[in-house]
């Protein structure tokens, strides 16, 4: 965001000798400071300009940084963007050079550790934990280097998981600006911030402005010194021209000389952000300390551009899905490695993290190109997983059998998940009933839905399914001549009951909402009777800034969505559904309400076709309950809120949880693409859109003829679940369906061939703690012959997880403590010790596993890339040695 008006360049002061500073100087300037005066220049990769224009600014700004060292000896510049560094090596090498050159003599300083300064409340866990991987590796190959301090300058909000994530990356320190005094107060600018695991990172919250205007500082630094305290401990002010880069000028560089010599001011010092936490840290644990997030600053952000979000949070798991498949089907099908083509598909994903891009406070022309790098990303990522489940499916041994259609779906996942898949099938199964056959031989119902297509004879199949942990299972698809396949619908449009052995939901066609959601477990009723007249789809005015600066709440309601259809659409055995369609002024909205047979929640798929402007639409789920408690799931963890209405950032899960009647119960809201919302009491309101005018700021004023372009015109759509529970969301599993969601079983349709795979395979397993969530299986950086292991708690409970790992021949116990993420290297080889990594797959300690020969009893194909072994670290007692699994090295 600018902080200063362009303006024309004030003509530089002439400049000076340095005088050395003479004994006996007033004593009120003894009173305060030294002041740490840090040359950077902020840059804005995209914004109010392309990512084009912000790729050539980088190396004008570099160029302009190493001239000014060049003039001034005592001149030092800070870099804290390793993405910028990627793209000067890419096309200045003779540039590339002088910083390296300037990097070794220490004067030109790399803070951040991460490829740009991301939005940090978007971006999930895993997303942050890349950043520092392939940033820090970067510097250690290029600059023989890695950041010790964290420093995102321009963010609009930091959410609570960062110090652990700093900590586990190599960096004890962290410098950021948002939010500012007057919207969140701090111990102090300096205080020690810890996770919630216990992490702890030496914090400072840069005073008034990253940036300056280009001429004499003068003012730049009274208005720093003005939110600082009056204090004799190190402070710390940045400047130099910034956004769209430039960094220090040589007014910049003379004043802060001139300034030095004056009484008025502290000490000023030519420094860097290390000096700075060198000299804070001498304090010590008499530092202030700090525990949370720190928000909120702009909470508009956490809506604004909904398709940036969705293709955010879709791409992430698209990679996390392929790299899992990937490294399983190296072993088992001797796959090539692909962490290079994955790191590309990964810096893509990071670029458009940045905080500009990802929080939808960019120009419309941002989001196209944006697109297309997060499409490439995904592509790369559907290709990978595709080559990956097709290698593996092709081992399986699927004899001919006459009349019967193969389908093998694949969980990623390393838990059970029973759920419903859906194919679309030609006329190989006929036009009849069918039934899906599972691996134990029982008979399991499928159920004929409407195709995507109205040419042909394809039919879109709904095939109940229950697979292993991270893993597959062949099911055979054959006609079923004993049953009738019955229409799509088999029930009257009145009809809008729909139940389970978990749940009944009965749809209001008046409202368009659920008159009843019941809990059969234990016969709670959650729908609150009192809160139908508020509204479910409600449309609130928003006439805030794309940032939603100034805002801590909405809640300025002037309508709602009115039902004009209720319609059954699907009733079966599989599941049943009641589509809903409502309007508002000029815009539609559908929910498909979806039950399946034997799950706990109610699936509900969203069209919008939105055409307000200055408007958001909210759903509120309000529930009856008391004593509620509101937590949020954030980057790898999750934290408290207070039920009070304010919008705040969440990922992909909600719950409020308190009694109904003396009972325990709640209520767990997933969604796979919104962040923004809020809780109020009992009810919960997920933000579905905004739609302010693109990249507006406040105070500026809209055009009074109204031409201008706002977001989320059109149609969009996704998908969100009601989990309601007894007791809190730690027992009704939430953290877990929620991943369920986000990354769904793939399907795919096979055919006769031999193999020597069995028909249903586990890769990988978690047992004994449910309460801890592997998220990421995939081939180590550096280690050719080893792959890694990473999951977090996330309960908030101590967890001691036995992770069985069928694929490599190993099981391996992980101690975890409340909150912790942990990283494990494994090697290939059943021999060798599973070592404790940091985020950058560093050993930390020996981990406890033990070998067993529990991988797939058939030739699991070569091995690729299986060069030398890497050090991994101190060995550790792995347990009794087992055979190693069959096809896997020796």
């Amino acid at each position: 965001m600018p902080t200063n008006p362009p303006g024309p360049t004030p003509p530089a002061p002439t400049r000076q000798p340095v005088v050395p500073r003479q004994p006996g100087l007033p004593l009120g300037r003894a009173t305060r400071g030294p002041l740490h005066m840090v040359g950077n220049a902020h840059i804005d990769a995209v914004w109010l300009w392309p990512w084009q224009e912000g790729y050539q600014e980088a190396r004008a700004t570099f160029r302009s940084a190493v001239q000014r060292i060049e003039e001034y000896p005592e001149f030092v510049f800070t870099c804290d963007s390793i993405g910028y560094l990627a793209w000067v090596e890419e096309h200045d090498p003779e540039l590339f050079a002088d910083l390296r050159r300037l990097v070794r003599a220490g004067r030109f300083e790399i803070v951040g550790g991460w490829w740009v300064e991301p939005d940090c409340n978007l971006p999930g866990g895993e997303g942050f934990v890349r950043h520092a991987l392939y940033s820090q590796r970067f510097l250690a190959d290029r600059f023989g280097v890695m950041a010790s301090i964290g420093c995102n300058v321009d963010p609009f909000g930091q959410n609570a998981t960062i110090p652990q994530l700093l900590a586990k990356s190599g960096m004890d320190s962290y410098a950021f600006m948002r939010p500012q005094p007057h919207e969140a107060a701090l111990p102090g600018p300096t205080f020690w911030w810890h996770a919630a695991d216990g992490s702890r990172v030496l914090t400072y919250r840069i005073p008034h402005e990253y940036c300056s205007p280009e001429g004499y500082l003068g003012t730049h630094v009274t208005k720093a010194l003005a939110q600082l305290p009056h204090t004799t401990e190190p402070l710390m002010c940045f400047y130099g021209v910034g956004n769209h880069g430039g960094g220090p000028t040589r007014a910049n560089i003379e004043s802060i000389i001139d300034l030095d010599r004056s009484d008025q001011y502290p000490r000023l010092l030519f420094s860097t952000v290390r000096s700075f936490f060198d000299a804070a840290a001498e304090a010590g644990d008499a530092l202030p300390e700090y525990v949370g997030e720190i928000q909120p600053h702009g909470v508009g952000c956490y809506s604004a551009h909904s398709g940036i979000k969705k293709l955010i949070r879709q791409t992430e798991h698209a990679l996390q899905a392929a790299e899992k498949w990937a490294a399983i089907a190296d072993v088992v099908a001797g796959m090539p490695r692909v962490t290079d083509q994955l790191e590309h598909a990964w810096r893509q994903v990071l670029l458009n993290h940045f905080h500009d891009t990802a929080a939808g406070t960019a120009l419309p022309s941002a989001y196209d190109d944006a697109r297309d790098q997060l499409g490439e990303a995904r592509a790369i990522a559907a290709r990978l997983h595709n080559q990956a489940v097709q290698s593996i499916s092709h081992r399986i041994g699927i004899p001919e059998e006459e009349r019967m259609t193969p389908l093998a779906v694949f969980n990623p996942h390393p838990w059970p998940v029973r759920t419903t898949v859906e194919v679309e099938f030609g006329a190989a199964l006929g036009l009849g009933a069918i039934v899906a056959v599972d691996d134990a031989g029982q008979r399991r119902p499928v159920q004929v839905a409407r195709s995507s297509t109205l040419t042909g004879t394809r039919r879109r199949l709904l095939v109940p399914v229950e697979l292993p942990p991270l893993g597959y299972e062949v099911y055979r698809m054959y006609p079923d001549p004993a049953t009738t396949a019955g229409p799509d619908v088999a029930e009257p449009d009145g009809d809008t009951v729909l139940e389970n052995g978990h749940l009944r939901v009965v749809v209001d066609p008046e409202t368009g909402w659920l008159a009843s959601l019941r809990h059969r477990a234990t016969d709670v009723e959650l729908v609150d009777d009192r809160a139908a007249g508020r509204g479910h789809a409600v449309v609130l005015d928003d006439p805030t800034d794309t940032w939603g600066h100034g805002v801590v709440s909405y809640r300025d309601v002037i309508g709602a969505f009115t039902p004009v259809s209720v319609q059954r659409t699907e009733s079966g055995p599989v599941r049943q559904a009641v589509r809903v369609r409502s309007t508002y002024g000029a815009s539609t909205l559908t929910e498909e309400f979806v039950l399946a047979a034997d799950v706990p929640y109610v699936e509900v798929r969203v069209t919008i076709d939105w055409h307000e402007r200055l408007r958001m639409l909210k759903l509120r789920f309000p529930t009856g309950l008391a004593e509620v408690t509101a937590t949020h799931s954030i980057p790898y963890g999750h934290i408290e809120r207070l039920p009070n209405g304010h919008e705040v950032v969440s990922h992909s899960w909600v719950d409020v949880s308190g009694t109904l009647a003396g009972r325990p119960a709640g209520l767990s809201v997933l969604n796979d693409a919104k962040y923004g919302g809020d809780v109020v009491d009992g009810e919960i309101g997920i933000t579905a859109l905004r739609s302010p005018a693109y990249a507006w700021h406040a105070p500026r004023p809209l055009p009074a003829d109204g031409d201008y372009e706002v977001m989320d015109q059109g149609v969009q759509r996704f998908t969100y679940r009601l989990l309601p529970h007894a007791g809190d969301w730690r027992t009704a599993g939430t953290v877990r369906a929620a991943a369920e969601l986000d990354q769904q079983p793939v399907a795919l349709l096979e055919s006769y061939h031999d193999g020597a795979l069995p028909r249903r395979q586990s890769f990988a397993a978690v047992g004994d703690a449910d309460n801890v969530l592997v998220t990421v299986v995939k081939r180590a950086e550096e280690n050719v012959d080893a792959f890694v292991v990473r999951g977090y708690e996330t309960a908030g409970l101590p967890a001691t997880a036995t992770i069985e790992l069928p694929f490599l021949g190993r099981t391996v116990t992980a101690e975890f403590g409340p909150h912790e993420i942990k990283t494990l290297l494994v090697p290939r080889h059943p021999a060798m010790p599973v070592v404790e990594t940091d985020l950058l797959e560093r050993p930390v300690s020996p981990v406890t596993g033990a070998t067993a020969d529990t991988g797939p009893s058939a030739d699991t194909g070569p091995s690729a890339d299986t060069g030398p072994s890497a050090d991994t670290g101190p060995s550790a007692d792995t347990g009794d040695r087992a055979a190693p699994v069959p096809g896997s090295p020796a």
